[in-house]
Formats: structure tokens, sequence, C-alpha cells
């Protein structure tokens, strides 16, 4: 199967589209045009395309110096365990690595932890595990 990664924002329609195959918005937290936004913003970004349509993407945001944090990494579910997220993955730390950033934080989905861990990333300690605030 071939494929074609691709650095620029994905169109709208096609990122909604891939948005709902996971169910993160499913309380309707955000409008698919706050998310769309959102990922407009990102310092760094890589779409998967197949046959033209949109099968795979996810972000960076980061100060490009050492704050820097993966997320919405998302294959549609079709094209999951076909080694497309590590291609994906491996063109997002690889932008990192140009730029010179040492620490990499990520969010995953529950349950994905493992596919992560192939890739070399670990888990926080206990003793020093992120905080959050819900607004």
């Amino acid at each position: 199967m071939e494929i074609k990664l691709d650095d620029l924002s994905p169109k709208k329609e096609d990122f909604i589209s891939l948005h709902q195959t996971t169910g993160w918005n499913a309380k309707g937290l955000y409008t698919y045009d706050q998310l769309y936004t959102a990922i407009c913003n990102s310092w760094y970004s890589v779409s998967i395309y197949h046959d033209k349509n949109l099968i795979g993407f996810g972000r960076i945001i980061s100060d490009g110096i050492y704050q820097t944090l993966i997320c919405d990494v998302m294959i549609h579910p079709d094209y999951q365990k076909q080694g497309i997220g590590k291609k994906l993955m491996k063109a997002l730390l690889s932008k990192c690595e140009k730029e010179g950033i040492k620490w990499v934080q990520l969010f995953c989905a529950k349950g994905k932890q493992e596919f992560y861990q192939k890739l070399g990333f670990k888990t926080r300690e206990l003793d020093a595990p992120g905080m959050m605030l819900f607004l």
C-alpha cells in the first residue's frame, strides 16, 4: 500500500471525518471548528493519506526548544496495525531531532501505552505525575 505523508494541515472536512472515528469528542466539549483551529495552530503536524483519503494524523505542540508535547495521534481504524502509526510517529520524532529537542512528552489514548513503549517512550514515575485542571 502506498501512503503519502504531508506536513500541512489536512482539509477541515477530512480532519473531522478522521477525528470522528476516535470517539474522543463524545462529550461534545469542543466544536469541530475549535478542534480544527487547534490543529492548525500546532508547531508541527503530519497528515497521512492513502488514495487521497486522510487515514492518519498527529501533531506537536512546542515552544521549539524544550517543551514539546505529541498529541492527537490517530489512525483510521481500517488502517491500524499496518505500520502507519509507527511511520507517523517517526516523522514527528524526526522533526524534534532535527530541531535539537531532547525531551518529548506524549498524551496517548487509554490502552495505547504499549504501542508508544515500543517506540522508546516510558511512563512517568508515579511520584512525578503530571497534573491537570479542567475549567
